[in-house]
């Protein structure tokens, strides 16, 4: 996948918070993303957990050179932007980065899909607050992967903590009534049983 490099630049100038005046009572249209340093673009970059780390050199070219290149990981198909980019996104739209406006960032979000929709895609907030891509044609909508990386909730830790007391204390016929042929009739395979002996046709 590859965007034009004006909008790669135009994404690019957003991220490091090039676009607009500090000062809300300025004639010139006010700051909607917040200005990130040489430091801080790194630090947006790490919180996605990539090894991007910049290098000195102009902000906005080298971030649309990481752009391009995210642009350029494996994708599910031409509606599926790749699954880095689409993490950028959300991270970028977090609504506790708003600036200048409250935490549904609607001018952020305006001047993001300004961008976006010149390559087809638009922007939006889930009800859980993430922002997702949307391609404009055919309505499809990227769900992101959970992160492997995050906290577990309490209810994971719980749901782990239970799972690993059984797995310590079940017998194999245990295992395989509880675990695999529930597994796999979930999955379809409605006519498997456990034939016992830790056997399952």
């Amino acid at each position: 996948m590859k965007f034009r490099r004006r909008n790669s630049e135009a994404l690019a100038d957003l991220i490091c918070g090039n676009v607009g005046s500090s000062d809300p009572s300025s004639q010139d249209q006010p700051k909607y993303f917040p200005y990130r340093s040489s430091s801080y673009i790194t630090e947006f970059f790490q919180e996605l957990n990539t090894d991007w780390v910049h290098d000195g050199s102009t902000r906005h070219r080298w971030v649309a050179d990481v752009i391009d290149s995210m642009l350029n990981e494996p994708h599910a198909g031409p509606t599926h932007p790749p699954e880095g980019f689409c993490r950028l996104i959300d991270h970028l739209m977090s609504p506790g980065d708003a600036l200048n406006e409250g935490p549904d960032r609607p001018n952020a979000m305006r001047q993001l899909n300004e961008v976006l929709t010149r390559e087809g895609y638009e922007a939006f907030y889930g009800d859980d607050r993430h922002c997702y891509l949307r391609h404009i044609d055919t309505h499809t909508v990227t769900v992101m992967q959970a992160n492997p990386h995050r906290p577990l909730t309490t209810a994971e830790v719980q749901r782990r903590d239970n799972l690993a007391r059984f797995l310590d204390n079940c017998s194999e016929d245990e295992l395989i009534e509880e675990i695999l042929v529930p597994l796999f009739r979930q999955l379809g395979f409605h006519r498997i049983t456990a034939a016992g002996q830790g056997q399952v046709p």
